[in-house]
């Protein structure tokens, strides 16, 4: 299990290195995972979006601060643009991770699982 980033299909602009190497990866992954897979060993990437983590708290608060706004109008902000209404939980990641990792998902292999609350406007 691999976590890149929903940047791998909606590029980030001020994330231009990091753009390029997670979506070096996510092609890496699927060509190995379609060779590993007979051996029972699936490979996925969990892309995920805007998550309630210390390093997206850090983000929303310099954000906030450059904009002389406080954090929670700099967070409701960001909110506004994610379709659910609301941030990820870290525990739906992580059941999303051992949902992939688990015997359940042995026919799931070199795929990207977005988890951004419907972020992401495309189909692909």
């Amino acid at each position: 299990m691999n976590i890149t980033s929903g940047a791998v299909k909606a590029p980030i602009d001020v994330l231009g290195l990091s753009n390029g190497a997670r979506s070096g990866l996510t092609g890496f992954v699927a060509g190995l995972a379609r060779k590993t897979v007979q051996h029972n060993v699936t490979i996925n990437n969990l892309l995920p979006g805007f998550f309630d983590t210390d390093r997206i708290r850090a983000v929303v608060g310099g954000q906030a601060k450059s904009r002389g706004i406080d954090y929670e109008a700099a967070l409701a902000e960001r909110i506004a643009t994610i379709p659910a209404g609301r941030i990820g939980d870290p525990e739906e990641f992580g059941a999303a991770c051992a949902f992939l990792c688990g015997a359940q998902a042995g026919f799931i292999t070199g795929q990207n699982l977005l988890l951004d609350g419907g972020a992401y406007p495309g189909t692909f």
